[in-house]
């Protein structure tokens, strides 16, 4: 140690002291670390305002155009292209220098390419792109506009970094491509992240700033709608946009573009378009590692299907899962949804500036009056010395013998120069340009060009003074040099913007509001159909397979509702359960479905009587009946918290059970048929409301071995459906029946034959709806009551559907035609449960 000091000291005294300083030592790293600091952001991380690019970007594409890479030219190699930059203006590493030409040759990455790659440039996957030598590479056609007029002295140039080349500090940029294209980078203390948007849109906001520059940020949404990503995919509108756009700070949630297609089996959810960002590859990765830490469940198989056509992930969904909430537990945990933060810092006047969209807008049309006038001035300079010339020219011309005598007689050309400047007044450059002038320009035929020319010249001239003098003229002209760039590279957007949707996730927030067929089998059994599954058949159609069912059981439910219905599950104990009608799994028609112990608390010795959908809690009574003519009404709303594990809904005698529920509405007439095809008929107000546990009061009256067999209301129409179990049925108006009071027996509705069968409902119904009959095959014959003529009370019918040996008509159910329009509101007919 002592031995290093005294070198120390040696090497000291060997030094002259004014080579020597004394310094803070916290003083020099804080001067240090600012240098460094100022050359990452203005050097490296951060874009110029004006034209959107970093050094590096803006490197490679003037080295690109100044080695004549231009669209309309044959494809060179990238490594050409490379080399040409790293040896010009940026010295540093290749591959830096190729990655960032390979990323503005990505479709992925860029939404306008300001390279036209040709070969393999890398993959949404996250593949790299090829070596620079295999890879070829031109400016792309949008490039050209970056580019455009930069050898006008329209932009400064500075020396490179040995001092042999020139390069522009900022590229005239004939479009606003800090917006279209975006920018991202960290640099010391500070990063900037700006998203791409559509170039259509964002030159119609710059010309509503132009003919409006007091405009709001607001107004600015109107024309911008937001981010337009290379990707696609959705964007959920949400303040965060509204936010950069009026301060340049908030964030945007994209969201995967999902279809949901069915296929032979089971459904599958399949991904067309993936966020801005998200590798594809690690986001099948996440996936696999979800399902196999058991955080997801419900997905069978996923697998790429991507090809040059697009994205297709398909992702197979288990049979008892409802596609919709498995996509929303993909939503939350994967990036199949994400949030892109915005913070839009960029370089104004060589210092970082946070801009929201109006300002970041404001810079770009500043640069552009400034290129503008810049490009007058150059053009204007260059006419007036070209009008100089043709002046002199034309006089010369005019006089040729004397011209022509003169310079015969001088002795050299400054002779000849002295004294045309003497004879015509013409300076020392227009007597050069005479000089230089051939004979052939002597000739009338040119004399008229040049005067001609001349002409023109001085028109052109006179409208670069305009336009240096006129702001207003030079935004008109900006504007028309706009709109030729959106009529020749404006397109639709790629990112659609979905409104009046919800970012945070939910089980609901996908899933489609459309009306769907509910059914349920004898032993519990339910499924989720579209109500398109069915063909409208006419009267005695043989029909189609409803639901292929176990052994042993058949159709005993079928109701026609909303995805977003509650669904109400009544059972014969009188107690009552409650879903979502789209946490029954999708299913087609020939399925089984999935037990309803799956998804609700049954016990073991209960049986589903009736099953309800709801959605609107607010108005409205559920009227109970039970086999033996018990009945009851409560209010709706005494039914808003039933949860899956159930609560008493009606309290009945031990050797009762619950036969149907229905919905009231306050001022219904009640139809309630027995099983020897009896109705009695009454206003529902003769029952009071009661609470939900309580019992209720006799309906009719039944003789010793009767039981209910039907229960409806005047509500669902103005005639009465009688249907025999043998396919036979008929409408007879209502007013044939007479109005009663409860606990009377009835009168005779349909008369009972061998033809007909036992009667299995009774049902008000208007005429017009469509009838779904279902058979103990698990059969479905959809028909138009309009094809079913109006009959008297005391007939027997005519045929409504065609049985099989040994088959029997089980099950009935009404719906309108019109719940096929998806415009149309569901009305909640609910169940037409029948007893044999």
């Amino acid at each position: 140690m002592a031995k290093q000091q005294d070198q120390v000291d040696k090497i000291r005294e060997n030094l002259d002291n004014s080579t020597v300083k004394s310094i803070s030592l916290a003083n020099e790293l804080e001067r240090s670390f600012m240098e460094y600091a100022m050359s990452v952001i203005v050097a490296r991380a951060l874009p110029d305002a004006r034209d959107g690019l970093k050094p590096v970007h803006r490197r490679v594409l003037y080295g690109a155009y100044i080695g004549g890479m231009h669209h309309d030219r044959p494809f060179k190699k990238s490594a050409r292209i490379v080399g040409d930059v790293m040896s010009k203006f940026h010295p540093h590493g290749d591959m830096a220098i190729y990655d960032t030409m390979s990323r503005m040759a990505q479709d992925f990455s860029l939404r306008y390419l300001l390279i036209d790659g040709h070969g393999n440039f890398g993959s949404i996957d996250g593949d790299r792109p090829a070596a620079q030598r295999y890879t070829e590479a031109r400016l792309s056609k949008l490039a050209a506009e970056l580019l455009k007029d930069i050898d006008k002295d329209t932009v400064d140039f500075i020396a490179n970094y040995d001092g042999e080349e020139k390069e522009p500090t900022v590229l005239p940029a004939a479009f606003p491509n800090l917006l279209a294209n975006g920018s991202s980078g960290i640099a010391v203390g500070m990063s900037t992240s700006i998203p791409s948007h559509n170039l259509s849109e964002l030159i119609a906001g710059l010309i509503m700033l132009i003919d409006n520059p007091q405009c709001t940020f607001q107004e600015l949404l109107t024309v911008i709608k937001g981010p337009d990503f290379p990707t696609g995919a959705n964007i959920i509108y949400t303040k965060g946009i509204e936010s950069y756009f009026e301060t340049g700070k908030g964030n945007v949630v994209i969201r995967s573009k999902v279809e949901i297609e069915q296929l032979q089996t089971r459904s599958a959810l399949v991904v067309t378009e993936i966020p801005y960002m998200v590798n594809k590859t690690t986001l099948i990765e996440k996936i696999v590692e979800l399902v196999k830490a058991e955080e997801i469940s419900g997905i069978d198989d996923i697998r790429d299907e991507s090809s040059r056509e697009g994205i297709r992930l398909v992702i197979e969904v288990k049979r008892d899962t409802v596609p919709e909430v498995l996509l929303n537990q993909l939503f939350k945990s994967t990036r199949l949804q994400v949030r892109f933060p915005v913070n839009m810092l960029a370089l104004v006047k060589g210092a970082p500036v946070l801009l929201n969209m109006k300002q970041a807008l404001e810079v770009y049309l500043d640069h552009q009056i400034d290129v503008l006038v810049r490009k007058t001035k150059f053009v204007l300079n260059k006419q007036q010395e070209r009008y100089h010339i043709l002046s002199g020219l034309l006089i010369a011309a005019l006089n040729i013998d004397e011209v022509v005598a003169i310079i015969k007689k001088s002795a050299n050309n400054q002779e000849a120069i002295n004294t045309l400047n003497t004879k015509f007044k013409l300076d020392e450059i227009q007597a050069k340009a005479v000089l230089d002038m051939r004979l052939r320009s002597l000739s009338v035929l040119e004399v008229n060009k040049l005067q001609t020319e001349q002409k023109e010249l001085k028109d052109s001239i006179e409208f670069c003074k305009k336009v240096l003098a006129d702001q207003k003229l030079q935004l008109k002209i900006i504007k028309e040099e706009l709109q030729k760039i959106n009529d020749q590279f404006g397109d639709e957007r790629r990112s659609e913007i979905l409104y009046d949707i919800s970012e945070e996730i939910d089980d609901e927030s996908l899933i489609k509001v459309e009306n769907v067929v509910i059914t349920m089998s004898t032993n519990g059994y339910l499924k989720r159909i579209g109500v398109d599954a069915y063909n409208l058949q006419h009267r005695g159609g043989v029909g189609v397979k409803g639901l292929t069912t176990y052994v042993d059981d058949s159709i005993s439910q079928l109701l026609v509702c909303s995805t977003h219905s509650d669904l109400l599950f009544f059972t014969d104990k009188g107690k009552v359960y409650r879903i979502r009608a789209h946490q029954i799994p999708y299913g087609f028609r020939t399925n089984k479905g999935i037990p309803a112990v799956n998804l609700i608390k049954i016990e073991k010795d209960e049986r589903i009587c009736s099953l309800l959908s709801v959605n609107n809690y607010d108005d409205g009574y559920f009227f109970f009946c039970t086999k033996n003519g018990i009945v009851k009404r409560t209010s709706l709303n005494e039914f808003i918290n039933i949860l899956s594990n159930g609560k008493r809904a009606i309290s009945f005698d031990d050797n009762d059970t619950l036969y149907s529920v229905i919905k009231t509405h306050g001022n219904d007439e009640i139809f309630i048929g027995s099983t020897n095809g009896f109705v009695v008929r009454f206003h529902e107000n003769q029952l009071r409301v009661l609470s939900r546990t309580a019992r209720g009061v006799f309906g009719i009256s039944l003789n010793k071995g009767e039981f209910v067999n039907g229960l409806s209301t005047s509500s669902n129409g103005s005639l009465l459906l009688s249907v025999g179990q043998n396919g036979i049925g008929k409408l007879t108006s209502i007013d044939k029946y007479r109005l009663t009071k409860r606990n009377a027996k009835g009168v005779k509705t349909l008369r009972v034959t061998d033809r007909t069968g036992p009667v299995v409902t009774t049902t008000t119904v208007f005429g017009n709806e469509d009838l779904l009959m279902i058979s103990s095959a698990g059969k479905i014959v959809r028909t138009s009551l309009q094809e079913l003529s109006e009959q008297g009370k005391n007939t027997s019918g005519v045929k409504l559907i065609r049985l099989k040996d040994n088959e029997r008509l089980e099950r009935v159910t009404i719906f309108k035609e019109e719940l096929e329009d998806k415009e149309m509101q569901l009305e909640d007919v609910g169940s037409k449960q029948i007893t044999q």
